[in-house]
This record gives structure tokens, sequence and C-alpha cells, in this order.
């Protein structure tokens, strides 16, 4: 029977290193790719990712779980790529994603990466918090909540900053063709 990340995080606020293990064989993808499309950049994430780890271990022993670890994990995330964006502006990437399976020369495949590459464009061009806000739902799959509790805002900001986000998308966005 394995351990709730709650459980393993009260663990490992009480020195239990085999805990904070676990959790980071978990949420090392997650936070690592996370960083990435955040950054672009494979190094920078694994940094980021890295410290983000350090962090909740150096605040284990403050650990509360009012929330899932999960949601505690991308505010801790979400704070260090912000403070990223301030030292230098990162670009959003999809590539250690992109299934080159297909032929590369396929007209089809071919779309896909012009049109890939028009909305990593449009959405590297968004200010730091929308960019966030859209990587974290329309990429990472989080719910208004999770995202509100991450950038630690409220629900109905996170509404209107990811609703400024698909605006300045669209505008952006107007002259591609539909998929």
């Amino acid at each position: 029977m394995s351990l709730t990340d709650e459980q393993l995080m009260i663990a490992v606020s009480k020195g239990d290193m085999g805990a904070f293990e676990q959790i980071v064989v978990r949420y090392q993808k997650l936070a690592w790719r996370t960083a990435y499309r955040y950054t672009g950049n494979t190094s920078d994430a694994e940094e980021i990712a890295q410290e983000a780890f350090l962090r909740i271990l150096d605040s284990a022993q403050n650990y509360r779980p009012s929330a899932k670890f999960s949601t505690y994990l991308y505010k801790v995330l979400t704070n260090l790529c912000l403070d990223y964006y301030r030292k230098k502006k990162p670009l959003l990437t999809n590539e250690p994603f992109v299934d080159k399976s297909h032929a590369e020369s396929s007209s089809s495949n071919l779309q896909i990466q012009e049109r890939d590459q028009a909305i990593n464009q449009a959405v590297d061009s968004l200010p730091a918090r929308q960019r966030l806000a859209v990587i974290l739902r329309y990429y990472e799959n989080l719910s208004y909540a999770q995202i509100a509790a991450a950038m630690d805002t409220s629900v109905k900001a996170t509404e209107r900053l990811l609703a400024r986000a698909r605006e300045r998308l669209k505008y952006l966005l107007e002259d591609f063709p539909p998929k």
C-alpha cells in the first residue's frame, strides 16, 4: 500500500528522506515538463525543477496538507518560473513532446509543425502571468481553482487572466488557418 503525497510530506517533515525521494520520483517529470514549457531550455528547466524540490524540502517542517501536494508543487514552480522570467524572457516550446514517428516531409506534418510554431510564438509573446496561466491550463490541464492556488490569486482573477490571454491569442492567430 503506497502512501498519499500528503502522508509522504508529513513523513518528510519528520526527516524521512526516503519519503522525500518518493515525492521526487512521483513528480520530477511533471516539474521538469512544466518548467521546460515555460523556459524552452532543458538546463534551465532542470535547474528550476531541482530548485522547486529543494525549496519543498527546506520548508517541509512547515507543510500543512490543506490542499493537494501537486497544487503546492505548482505554486513553488509558478514562483520560480516567474522569477526566471524576471531574469530573462523564456520561450515556450513543445519540442520534446512532438511526435517524430511520422515522416518529416509529409504536408500534413508540415502544416502541424507550422501551426504549432505559430501557436508557440503567440503564447511566447503573452505577458508572463498570462503565459504561465495558459501553460498550466492548456498544457498541464489544471483547473481554474488549481491555477488560482498555484498563482496565489482568486479563481475570478484566473478566469480574467485566461480570458485576456485567449483574446490576445485570437488576435495574434487570426490570420492562421484553423485545424
